[in-house]
């Protein structure tokens, strides 16, 4: 009903799991607020997390209790707060970028490009439909991204020709899928009812399915789901490591430095901010900072010696 991902269904349950534990299986619903108020306190002082995961667990909690016990908790005022940092994101200055870019092969390249030329979230790569690449207008129709707003980010030139040579292939598979039976492929809010032979049309496809067909957990259908981002991550990881840079940088580094250049190179922050799917430039103005040459601009006292 709420439509929430099968990734945040995982963590929610974890997160319900774990604070049934910490007190003693005890039924939730024999608790109250202040027994969430004492796991939250617990994950920032003893568990020392970060802010982003005590509120994930905060999140979770507030879930189950409002929408599964349909109880409503008083406002939780005594939960001692992680500390959220201000920190400033990991980017890659333009030669770095080719160099790891350079290290990668085959898929692993064609997505790192995609994260980099169109400043794609690594999972909004990934779910990338064939419907949603246009060629002739160089545009990549990003849908339900973070907030589940659709955007409009660019296709890179430079991809074009590289990208419509993987799409032969990954046509060819899929064809040798359909004449074997399969092809299916999973379709979002119960379209697969609305439309029953959707799932098996070309458009509908991944871009970057798995090498494998496996069986949808929730469904038990035979199908080729898209590919496993962890394989992406560890191929940058490695690339990164490669190439010796000392930055801790990931797929979603290419994002950050997407946005980076662009205002380098002297784009407004709003088209950065569209083309990011922000929705608010308060967002954006984070990589304003590379604006400012070292020092917020100002010449250190040393160069003038």
């Amino acid at each position: 009903m709420k439509h929430y991902s099968i990734r945040t269904e995982q963590t929610y349950v974890d997160w319900i799991k774990r604070y049934i534990f910490f007190h003693g299986k005890r039924h939730p619903k024999d608790m109250g607020a202040h027994d969430v108020e004492a796991f939250l306190t617990h994950l920032a002082v003893n568990g020392k997390v970060a802010a982003s995961t005590q509120n994930q667990a905060k999140s979770a909690l507030l879930f189950l209790y409002r929408e599964v016990l349909e109880i409503q908790l008083p406002w939780l005022d005594n939960v001692t707060q992680a500390k959220a940092p201000k920190r400033l994101p990991v980017v890659l200055t333009m030669s770095e970028v080719q160099s790891v870019l350079s290290r990668l092969r085959g898929t692993h390249a064609l997505i790192a490009s995609l994260l980099y030329g169109g400043g794609m979230r690594l999972m909004e790569a990934v779910r990338l439909r064939v419907k949603d690449v246009e060629f002739a207008r160089h545009e990549i129709v990003v849908r339900e991204g973070k907030g589940f707003k659709d955007r409009v980010t660019m296709l890179p030139e430079a991809m074009v020709v590289p990208l419509k040579a993987y799409l032969a292939r990954v046509k060819a598979m899929h064809d040798e899928d359909l004449a074997q039976g399969f092809g299916e492929v999973y379709l979002p809010f119960a379209l697969d009812k609305k439309y029953p032979n959707a799932g098996r049309e070309w458009g509908w496809q991944y871009v970057f399915p798995s090498g494998n067909l496996s069986v949808d957990p929730l469904s038990g259908k035979t199908r080729r789901h898209h590919i496993d981002e962890k394989g992406v991550q560890r191929a940058v990881k490695q690339a990164v490591r490669d190439v010796g840079l000392v930055k801790p940088a990931t797929p979603h580094t290419f994002r950050h430095s997407f946005a980076t250049h662009l205002l380098q190179s002297g784009y407004d922050i709003r088209t950065v901010q569209e083309l990011l799917g922000h929705s608010d430039v308060s967002t954006t103005m984070i990589y304003t900072h590379v604006l400012n040459r070292g020092g917020k601009g100002v010449q250190s006292p040393l160069d003038s010696l």
